[in-house]
């Protein structure tokens, strides 16, 4: 019987969840207080998207085993310290994430700075164990000054101003989501040992994903509750946040959003039956905000 998206989702999840038991030190371990801070935000919950996709691509163009996995839990490891120093005083100030309180609230903002950054290190030592140099060049170009950092920067020098461009949001978007989104997807494609041509159709669909993905985040902090999406809801209104739905209203925002998704899904047409599970994802994307 063919597995549902959500059964997927749900298998996946777990065995990364095993990995990551598996790959980090355990919270006894001393210093105490660290290595409890790090497994308290990486098992805070998530959806493991970034590994989720990063399996389906090593799935797709024809990896087998689980030689794959170490490698995506070093992606959630570095989401997760990303979203660690996201929420720190000097950055968002957010008191909840994933449904809890933030790192910094429950280990004060030294150890989370430090948790993120341990996670962080870690994810790279991981990366250079079980992956290609490649890889490990292409996520940290993902997350430097051109990738995640810079988006970062960018994103927090335009809190505030009312003459936001559109080129300055898809700056920010492109490098915040967009650019660690595809980057997960080429990795598992890579390590797979893909073709040319797929890891040029896998790069267009992570393009479209990630920018769709930011999109619907957007929207969904203006018309959800905190307990519904697990943070601070409408923080981005109160920060004065660059946004699409501030540049452009909500409707024209889900209007865009949903275009992606529709490019994602025709730019994964030629891979036939190996690109279904990628149209179910994209779907699965968008569909957050329902």
């Amino acid at each position: 019987m063919k597995k549902t998206l959500e059964q997927y989702l749900r298998e996946k999840s777990s065995r990364v969840d095993a990995w990551l038991n598996r790959l980090l030190p355990v919270s006894t371990q001393y210093p105490v207080s660290i290595h409890k801070a790090m497994r308290y935000s990486l098992f805070a919950g998530g959806k493991r998207i970034r590994p989720a996709l990063s399996i389906a691509a090593f799935e797709a163009f024809g990896g087998r085993g689980e030689r794959i996995y170490p490698a995506a839990c070093a992606l959630e490891m570095l989401h997760t310290f990303s979203l660690i120093h996201d929420d720190l005083p000097c950055m968002d100030n957010d008191d909840f994430r994933r449904g809890k309180p933030t790192s910094h609230k429950v280990f004060g903002e030294a150890i989370a700075v430090l948790a993120g950054d341990a996670l962080c290190i870690h994810a790279f030592g991981i990366l250079g164990r079980y992956a290609a140099l490649p890889v490990v060049q292409e996520i940290g170009s993902a997350l430097g000054t051109a990738g995640m950092i810079g988006g970062q920067v960018v994103d927090i020098e335009s809190e505030g101003k009312k003459n936001i461009t559109e080129k300055t949001l898809r700056f920010i978007h492109t490098r915040k989501t967009e650019a660690f989104i595809t980057a997960s997807l080429r990795m598992g494609a890579v390590i797979a040992g893909a073709k040319a041509k797929d890891m040029a159709i896998i790069t267009r669909y992570g393009r479209a994903i990630g920018l769709a993905f930011q999109i619907i985040d957007d929207i969904l902090d203006i018309v959800s509750t905190t307990e519904q999406i697990g943070k601070d809801a409408g923080s981005d209104i109160e920060k004065g946040k660059a946004t699409y739905p501030a540049l452009f209203g909500l409707e024209k925002s889900n209007r865009k959003a949903r275009l992606l998704i529709a490019q994602a899904k025709k730019t994964v047409q030629p891979l036939g039956a190996r690109g279904s599970l990628f149209k179910e994802l994209a779907d699965f994307i968008v569909d957050r905000i329902n």
